[in-house]
């Protein structure tokens, strides 16, 4: 009798399931990808509403007349452009003072700011000095304490310089950015220490490696903690309301206050067409910089895990 023999049937068999397995894995992810993929797309979506609705009611209701404002059922654009909202918000307050005022502040305060937190962020960063730790979390201590807390303090500070009703005493108070500080701090020390070291070698000073290697290697992060002060800057309106006293002296979003009629009413058409003026500049400051605020935010977190 011919000689019977034996095939490996259990290690095939395992190879045949491990087989379909891997297929039946392999046929279902795109599936999966293309679930999670849709939801992403959703939330963005919504999210993209949340925004993107408000400043569309905002920039039609500028140019839409009383008739379209309370018309019903709501018109979602107007029927006929009309520039009328606009020449009466520029009318009824002094918005070319308030531009200047709000532009000279901004700039200056701005530029404050990100001067301040680059030179700051540095000594954190580089500099050994007793008691710098202790000092760091002082200062993100300060992230914690709401800005109205020191409204008195300040008022009276101001008060005792004599700057009250002036361009220092409305920037002065506020030159001090605890978050600015903390994200280039951050950013940072997320920088190579072998080119410090070599700079050093070189006979490189503080001054110099900051100019030449620290601020080069940092645009972004300088750019969005610049970009942020600016839109601090711009918005502020509770402490150039105290700090103020007359017309001339005010900026745009306390100009806003000018819009509304004696008795309280409000021209929704003449209110919009002046915060569109506000918003605006800040809105084309955003879309030119905006490059800069996920490279800059993602630099200080990676600075964060050292």
């Amino acid at each position: 009798m011919p000689a019977t023999t034996t095939r490996p049937t259990t290690s095939r068999d395992e190879g045949i399931v491990q087989t379909r397995t891997a297929r039946q894995a392999t046929s279902g992810r795109p599936f999966g990808n293309l679930r999670h993929r849709w939801w992403g797309i959703l939330l963005l979506v919504a999210a993209a509403l949340v925004f993107v609705v408000p400043l569309f009611i905002l920039v039609t209701t500028a140019f839409k007349t009383n008739s379209d404002i309370y018309s019903w059922p709501p018109k979602v654009l107007p029927t006929d452009l009309t520039w009328d909202n606009l020449t009466t918000a520029w009318q009824l307050a002094p918005f070319g003072a308030f531009i200047k005022n709000s532009v000279i502040i901004t700039v200056v305060g701005a530029v404050a700011k990100v001067v301040l937190a680059v030179f700051t962020a540095y000594a954190f960063a580089f500099l050994p000095f007793p008691g710098k730790n202790v000092l760091f979390l002082v200062m993100l201590g300060a992230l914690m304490v709401p800005g109205h807390v020191t409204l008195l303090v300040n008022y009276i500070t101001i008060g005792n310089m004599g700057l009250i009703n002036t361009y220092a005493g409305i920037i002065l108070p506020g030159v001090g950015s605890a978050f600015g500080t903390f994200l280039l701090r951050q950013h940072f020390m997320s920088l190579p220490t072998e080119v410090f070291e070599a700079a050093e070698v070189d006979g490189a000073g503080h001054f110099r490696k900051l100019a030449s290697m620290v601020l080069p290697m940092s645009v972004p992060a300088v750019a969005t903690v610049a970009l942020v002060a600016v839109i601090d800057e711009w918005n502020s309106f509770v402490w150039p309301l105290i700090i103020t006293n007359s017309v001339n002296m005010r900026t745009l979003p306390i100009g806003l206050m000018y819009l509304k009629a004696n008795d309280g009413m409000v021209s929704w058409g003449v209110l919009m067409s002046g915060t569109l003026i506000v918003v605006l500049p800040m809105l084309l400051v955003f879309l030119l910089a905006q490059r800069y605020i996920v490279t800059g935010l993602t630099g200080a977190a990676a600075g964060s895990g050292r």
